[in-house]
């Protein structure tokens, strides 16, 4: 008689077979490419319950039975002041799909609600301190987060249009305020359509958002979206019709930048207008 798979089983069965090309094997291509996980290294998955990084929490617990690379690897959820329903969800799905979740508990919903400018922001940036600080007790080295391949067209687009800058969203960095501390993005190349085609695959259900300015709109994830990223959503499927390769045209772009033809750049912190760059790049005789 064969054996009866559970439900993780069967999610991580779709990880190595239909979903090998199109998820695991550029999941495999980002670790490679930017090393991302190093011999000796213990990582911090952060996990927010939505799609993106139960599927992170997925591929790094597959990837810690397979490595060759000795390293080690915890599941991290913040609870920052979840309705009792929107918690039970995060784990619920963490006992279906066998994720050891270490949740810790802050009120960063009570800190933002009230906040009228930039509230997400500002969240945004308290959750991943405490993570940072979280992670660090914990005595890792680096968190992980679940920023994938759209992520980054689409950010990259918002700092032109919204936020008048050049800026890309890399693959891994420093923390500024946590010495020795690394955030890591190992979706890095992975489709969001692909990770919305593994959830409806696996009829897994999960919170886009369970915020207090989100949870009342009781809305499946895929159609809960700030106005300025669906926009931009929306901009590049427009631009997908006329030009396919138009998401791999905006990642090689921020691979290969001609920094000598910037107007004006900021490096460490200091800005260098065009005048200065201007002068400095003088043909020497």
């Amino acid at each position: 008689m064969e054996k009866v798979l559970t439900k993780a089983q069967l999610v991580e069965r779709s990880l190595m077979k239909r979903f090998r090309k199109s998820i695991w094997a550029k999941f495999i291509l980002a670790l490679k490419r930017y090393n991302l996980v190093e011999e000796g290294d213990k990582i911090a998955v952060c996990v927010s319950g939505g799609k993106d990084s139960m599927l992170l929490a997925k591929l790094m617990q597959q990837l810690k039975k397979i490595s060759e690379v000795n390293f080690d690897v915890v599941y991290l959820s913040m609870n920052p002041g979840y309705n009792e329903k929107n918690l039970e969800q995060i784990k619920h799905n963490a006992e279906l799909l066998e994720i050891p979740l270490t949740i810790f508990e802050t009120n960063i919903f009570d800190s933002v609600v009230n906040i009228e400018k930039s509230p997400c922001y500002l969240c945004a940036r308290m959750r991943r301190g405490y993570l940072y600080n979280e992670a660090k007790k914990l005595g890792c080295n680096k968190i992980a987060l679940a920023h994938h391949y759209s992520d980054v067209i689409e950010t990259t687009l918002m700092g032109m249009f919204y936020g008048a800058q050049l800026q890309a969203m890399p693959p891994k960095l420093w923390s500024q305020n946590f010495e020795g501390m690394q955030l890591i993005r190992p979706l890095y190349f992975v489709h969001e359509d692909d990770i919305i085609a593994w959830k409806n695959y696996n009829d897994l259900k999960f919170l886009q958002c369970a915020c207090r300015f989100t949870e009342k709109c009781n809305l499946p994830e895929d159609e809960i979206s700030p106005s300025a990223r669906l926009n931009i959503k929306n901009l590049i499927k427009t631009l997908k019709e006329q030009i396919p390769e138009v998401e791999n045209h905006i990642l090689k772009s921020i691979h290969n930048c001609q920094v000598d033809t910037m107007i004006g750049i900021k490096h460490d912190g200091e800005y260098y207008d065009f005048n200065e760059i201007f002068k400095n790049n003088k043909p020497k005789k």
